[in-house]
């Protein structure tokens, strides 16, 4: 344990702050106006007045973070304070004061200039959609591209407008996991498909895609496709492309039309960079010699739903993997893609995906066909995301999809996502995704995901992995309800909080979800001791162990924390009884309140697992029991001896009884002879 005095937080900035900070300011300096809301201003999420402390008339926004949607750590990192134009980057994140009393977690940054463009019945002209929205956003997108970051959440609820003739500014996109408040008609294919959560990062160029569909939403005065299901308005972009799909029979402006098809190119390498869309006339002209996708001469019906193409072949099997794994063993799928599609580069992939599938014998038959369907899906769409029993998780999107479903999404979503780390089908994946990755490192994390699942803290493991993969995910113990614990030097500060309520007293200050919390929080040689000692599941971790880990937990923060202690002292107080010296318990009672009232964990740790005094008092029970036997011993042989006098006793009575009986017979003879 003595290594996590020298841990680290891998992956979360500088500018986090420490929750429960007495100030209540994130990262010491801004503060939090839960009872002030900015209504519409958090792009989906609640936003809320702030200020920097320093500065009274600085106004500022805190858009709050939704419980089980971690924050994007790495986008926090990278675009603090940073300058890019047109864009609401984050100043700061960190937990504060939410209306209910509790705490909240809020990523800080300017306010928007106004009221988003989410005008229903307005329809913009070209030029106003060109100068006011393509341009200022386009030059937002190239700056994050320069960064290595993406927006992800580009439609017109999350664009604002200081007014009418002003350009458009991007909002904030850093308090949830990318993609997951979007529309799935803002999204290509094969990112709509996923679990909101689990859309992943993406690229610059899935911005893009939003942006055509949001100038095609303000052109057209009305969101495209919208009286149809997400699953059928992805088939039907998939089947006819993303533009012929989106625009309809719908009058598009000339030049608006010209980018639109670059912007919503099937293939992400085709779309129109955002360097190029700062310059629409010379975008325009662009012009990708794009091979459109081979077409059958005859459907293939997937449960009624007609596929014309591999592509929606695909989405169909992802959607209804038990069927494409039957259509797929029976052979009608090698005959289709030989016969009606003729293509039989794509019938040999598929081939290879059935003879993987043969080998499989390990695995019953339902885990097989769901591999089967997975590879299958992944060699026909290059750009389809992990599809497993029916849900779709973009690879970088593992992580916040598991998230979201461990602290509140469905059971069956849970339920699948677990085995899908189980089999580590992640790196089964790429045997039908050749080219999508380092096949050998999706290997290795694969296998060390599947590790993370079999220490069992809580839930299978998968409470460990959330917190491992979502460095900005609070902790979701019950301890810490209506608090926001998401970093290692919160830990402490609201455990010392919690302390002075009687109900938790009665409770482990170290349960089994702050166990995988610290486990996944901190890389040092005690954490697997925290899990390996914990083979009952629910049940906390040993009370010495939760000293220990907790002790080197203050070993960061020097502190003293005598409500936690005391705390502590009253859970340890049961284990006096395992000392046999009443002397030594008595005595290791009132040095138990001695060290509450301190508050150094260390010596309390110290205190209770201290193997010599340990040692010394199983020598003094030995000492003790081999006295006793002793003395058992030395009674017995008393015993045993007081016994042989009294029969000695007894003998020797009968024959000097019997001696005198004779001798006064010989007297009487002898008497009777003289006479």
């Amino acid at each position: 344990m003595a290594d996590l005095a020298n841990a680290t937080e891998p992956g979360l900035p500088d500018r986090a702050a420490p929750a429960g900070a007495s100030s209540g300011l994130i990262a010491q300096e801004y503060a939090v106006e839960p009872n002030r809301p900015l209504h519409g201003a958090g792009g989906g999420l609640a936003a809320f007045m702030a200020r920097h402390h320093t500065a009274a008339q600085s106004e500022l926004m805190a858009v709050q973070v939704r419980p089980g949607w971690p924050p994007r750590a790495g986008a926090l990192a990278h675009l603090a304070a940073a300058t890019i134009p047109a864009l609401l980057v984050p100043l700061a994140h960190g937990p504060g004061p939410a209306g209910n009393g509790g705490e909240a977690y809020y990523v800080i940054c300017r306010p928007p200039p106004g009221p988003s463009l989410a005008t229903p019945g307005r329809s913009w002209s070209e030029q106003e959609l060109i100068d006011l929205v393509l341009r200022p956003v386009a030059a937002a997108l190239e700056g994050l591209r320069a960064k290595g970051m993406t927006h992800r959440a580009i439609r017109p609820d999350n664009l604002f407008s200081a007014g009418p003739g002003e350009p458009a500014v991007l909002g904030c996109a850093w308090a949830s996991p990318p993609g997951c408040l979007q529309p799935a008609v803002f999204e290509p294919p094969y990112s709509g498909m996923c679990l909101p959560a689990g859309r992943g990062e993406g690229t610059i160029a899935d911005d893009v895609y939003a942006l055509g569909v949001t100038l095609l939403t303000l052109a057209l005065g009305r969101l495209p496709l919208a009286e149809l299901d997400d699953a059928t308005m992805i088939r039907r972009k998939l089947d006819v492309g993303s533009f012929a799909a989106l625009t309809g029979d719908a009058r598009v402006p000339p030049m608006l039309s010209d980018l639109l098809r670059g912007m919503l190119a099937e293939d992400p390498a085709h779309r129109t960079p955002p360097s190029m869309l700062l310059d629409p006339a010379a975008a325009r002209q662009r012009r990708l010699a794009a091979r459109p996708a081979r077409r059958a001469t005859r459907p293939l019906q997937v449960l009624a739903v007609p596929v014309w193409d591999a592509r929606g072949l695909a989405y169909a099997m992802a959607m209804q993997p038990e069927e494409g794994a039957r259509l797929l063993r029976n052979g009608a799928v090698d005959d289709w893609l030989r016969r009606y599609l003729g293509d039989p580069i794509l019938s040999a992939r598929v081939e290879e995906a059935l003879r993987l599938r043969g080998q499989d014998n390990g695995e019953d038959e339902s885990r097989a066909d769901a591999m089967l369907a997975m590879r299958s899906v992944a060699a026909l769409d290059p750009l389809a995301p992990i599809c497993w029993r029916g849900l779709a998780v973009a690879l970088d999107g593992v992580g916040p999809a598991i998230a979201a479903a461990v602290t509140s999404g469905p059971q069956p979503d849970r339920a699948r996502l677990q085995e899908m780390l189980e089999v580590e089908a992640i790196g089964t994946w790429l045997t039908g995704a050749e080219g999508r990755a380092d096949g050998m490192a999706l290997r290795q994390q694969a296998r060390m995901w599947r590790s993370w699942l079999r220490p069992r803290s809580l839930d299978g493991g998968m409470a460990r992995v959330a917190y491992a993969l979502n460095p900005l995910l609070p902790c979701a113990s019950p301890l810490f309800a209506g608090r926001c614990v998401a970093r290692l030097s919160d830990v402490l500060c609201a455990l010392e909080s919690i302390s002075a309520r009687a109900d938790s007293r009665r409770l482990s200050p170290l349960d089994a979800h702050l166990a995988a919390f610290l486990v996944a929080r901190q890389d040092f040689a005690g954490g697997g001791v925290l899990v390996a000692d914990n083979a009952a599941g629910s049940a906390p971790p040993p009370l010495p162990v939760q000293i220990a880990a907790l002790a080197a937990l203050q070993r960061l923060d020097p502190r003293p924390l005598p409500g936690l202690a005391a705390w502590l002292a009253e859970q340890a107080e049961p284990t006096l009884q395992d000392w046999h010296s009443r002397t030594r318990r008595e005595s290791m009672g009132r040095q138990l309140q001695a060290c509450a009232a301190n508050g150094q964990l260390g010596r309390l740790l110290a205190l209770l697992d201290d193997p010599e005094a340990r040692r010394t008092d199983a020598m003094g029970l030995r000492a003790a029991t081999e006295a006793v036997a002793r003395i058992d011993v030395e009674l017995h042989h008393l015993q045993d001896g007081s016994s042989e006098r009294a029969e000695v006793a007894r003998r020797l009575g009968h024959e000097t009884a019997a001696a005198a009986g004779l001798i006064a017979l010989t007297m009487t003879l002898g008497l009777a002879a003289l006479g």
